[in-house]
C-alpha cells in the first residue's frame, strides 16, 4: 500500500521521538520556515495528501485547497470558513486541551496582575515609604466572584485553580442567562469557543450588564467579543481593567491594528496570542496532530473542526 503523502508546513518544534513517528506514518516533507505567502504555501502543499500546518500561509491559502486532509497542533480554527473547505473536501482537524495548562496560567497571571500591581513594586527603587505613608493597599482574587464564560478546557482549569485561590466560582453556559451571570461578578473571564451563536455575544449590552468596577480577561478567537464596546467600558469606568491576548491576531504580530488599538489604551493589559506559549502546549499540541493523522490513515478522523 502506497504511503499517503505528508508535508509539515513549518518548524513544529517535533522531537526526535516525535518526527519518527510521523514518519512511520509516511512520506513526509518537512519545512522549517514560515511561508512568507499563500503562494509560497500553496507551492509547499501541491500533492499532498495530509498536511500538518501552521497558521501562516494556510489563513490566506485555505480557500484554494481542495481534496486534502489538514492537522493542526493548535485548539481554534475560527480563522477558516469550514463551508467552503467542506465544499472542497477539505477535512481540518485540531488538537483540543492542548494549551489549557498555559492559557489558564495566563488568564490567572492577568488577574492577579491586574489586582496586585505587582509592577509596581518589582525591582523598585523609589521608595514607597515617603511623607509617613506606606504602600498602597490593592486587591486580591479570594473572596471574589468570578464568572466564567465556557465550561470547556480552559475554562474548566481556570475555574479549579480560582477555587483553589479562595475564589467563587459560577459558568455561563448555554443553559444559563448571560447577563445574569455577569452582574455581580467582580471578575468575568471569557473562554468561549467560536461559533455562530457565540458571534457578538460579548457586545455593549453585555459590558453593560456587569458590575462597575469589576475586570474582564478574554483569550477568545475573532468576533465573540466587540472590542469597542469593551474600550467604551473601560472609558466609562464599567470595567476596572481588561487583559486580552488578541486572540484573533497572528501570534507575535504587535503591529496588528487590535493589538494597538489595547495598548494604547491606560487601563488594557495586552499580549500577542501568546497565551499558549509553553513547551508543554507544544509537545502535547503535536502528539494529538500525529493521534489525528494516524486515525485519518486509518480511516476515523477525529477532532474533527465544525461550526
Amino acid at each position: 500500500m502506497t504511503k499517503p503523502k505528508i508535508v509539515v508546513t513549518n518548524d513544529q518544534k517535533m522531537s526526535e521521538t516525535q518526527t519518527a513517528r510521523l514518519n512511520s506514518l509516511g512520506e513526509v516533507t518537512y519545512y522549517h520556515e514560515l511561508p512568507s505567502s499563500a503562494e509560497e504555501y500553496l507551492g509547499r502543499v501541491k500533492g499532498a495528501d495530509i498536511i500538518c500546518s501552521g497558521t501562516a500561509g494556510l489563513k490566506d491559502a485555505y480557500d484554494q485547497l481542495s481534496d486534502v486532509y489538514i492537522t493542526v497542533a493548535f485548539v481554534s480554527v475560527a480563522f477558516l470558513d469550514l463551508d467552503v473547505l467542506k465544499k472542497n473536501n477539505v477535512i481540518v482537524s485540531t488538537a483540543p486541551g492542548a494549551n489549557k495548562y498555559a492559557v489558564s496560567e495566563w488568564i490567572i497571571g492577568m488577574m492577579i496582575h491586574m489586582t496586585r500591581g505587582f509592577a509596581m513594586f518589582i525591582n523598585r527603587k523609589e521608595s514607597l515609604r515617603k511623607d509617613g505613608n506606606l504602600p498602597p493597599i490593592l486587591e486580591g482574587l479570594a473572596g471574589k466572584n468570578l464568572t466564567v464564560l465556557g465550561k470547556g478546557n480552559i475554562g474548566s482549569r481556570v475555574g479549579e485553580v480560582a477555587e483553589a485561590l479562595g475564589m467563587k466560582v459560577r459558568y455561563f453556559t448555554r443553559e444559563t442567562d448571560l447577563h445574569n451571570s455577569v452582574k455581580d461578578a467582580d471578575f468575568v473571564v471569557d473562554t468561549l469557543s467560536s461559533n455562530p451563536s457565540s458571534q457578538g455575544l460579548l457586545n455593549a449590552n453585555f459590558f453593560n450588564a456587569m458590575k462597575t468596577g469589576s475586570y474582564f480577561v478574554t483569550v477568545t478567537a475573532q468576533g465573540i467579543v466587540d472590542e469597542d464596546a469593551l474600550l467604551a467600558a473601560l472609558d466609562n469606568e464599567t470595567l476596572a481593567g481588561a487583559a486580552t491576548d488578541c486572540g484573533k491576531i497572528l501570534v507575535g504580530d504587535t503591529d496588528d491594528p487590535s493589538y494597538q488599538k489595547f495598548l494604547n489604551h491606560p487601563k488594557a493589559f495586552v499580549t500577542p496570542h501568546i497565551s499558549y506559549n509553553t513547551q508543554l502546549s507544544m509537545k502535547t499540541g503535536v502528539d494529538i496532530m500525529i493521534d489525528n493523522v494516524e486515525a485519518y490513515i486509518n480511516g476515523t478522523p477525529q477532532n474533527v473542526a465544525s461550526k
